[in-house]
């Protein structure tokens, strides 16, 4: 088949996307609205997500960008209603668990541990046994960290598949039933040139997402 096209949903800053996408032999695509031809939908990272979507008030959040939390949401649900696959990355994670019903930690009590204004941070996860993110990576690894959210209550049909090592934070859920799958890390900022001697290499991630949307 022709190569698998993405819709991308990144602001501002979308050139890691971009290459990421490109780099496993799949079209990344920048668009606002949902259409046939797409493939799949990669939600990246970004600003914070409103808490009225998880009906709490401001308490630690920032950034907030309502139009883009009004138009992710609305590709979320277009992508879920046509079966098409979804990966989330960071805020994406996020808002996916928001989408099912979850809520968030809207200020983690160890921020300093995840997230540094200078860099990313690099710390181990562990995934959990039967996950994706186990058969790519196994049972304990690196990854980078730029966070100070986190998933609270997990969403309605959705699984835990990574936690940070020590277990305060959720690094990485499925849907267990539909082609949905997240990380609250950044694998667009571990591969191909961006790729790191201190993480695994966040192109797997992307090069599985692709062979997903390749079979649907």
């Amino acid at each position: 088949m022709s190569s698998p096209k993405i819709l991308v949903s990144a602001k501002p800053k979308k050139e890691n996307y971009i290459n990421a996408i490109n780099g496993v032999g799949a079209i990344p695509c920048l668009n606002d609205e949902y259409d046939d031809s797409f493939d799949g939908l990669v939600l990246c990272g970004g600003s914070d997500i409103h808490p009225s979507y998880y009906n709490e008030e401001m308490d630690g959040s920032r950034n907030i960008d309502e139009a883009r939390d009004k138009q992710e949401f609305a590709l979320l649900k277009a992508f879920v209603e046509a079966g098409k696959p979804v990966l989330g990355i960071c805020r994406g994670c996020q808002l996916i668990n928001i989408f099912f019903g979850g809520t968030l930690y809207q200020d983690i009590a160890n921020a300093k541990e995840h997230s540094s204004s200078e860099c990313d941070l690099v710390h181990n996860a562990k995934a959990e046994k039967g996950s994706v993110i186990a058969e790519l990576y196994g049972e304990i690894f690196p990854i980078n960290s730029a966070h100070h959210q986190a998933i609270k209550k997990l969403g309605d049909n959705l699984k835990i598949t990574m936690l940070s090592e020590d277990e305060t934070v959720i690094e990485g859920i499925e849907h267990t039933s539909l082609p949905i799958f997240a990380v609250q890390w950044h694998p667009e900022r571990m591969c191909f040139e961006k790729q790191r001697s201190d993480t695994v290499d966040g192109a797997k991630i992307f090069e599985y997402f692709v062979g997903i949307c390749k079979k649907q």
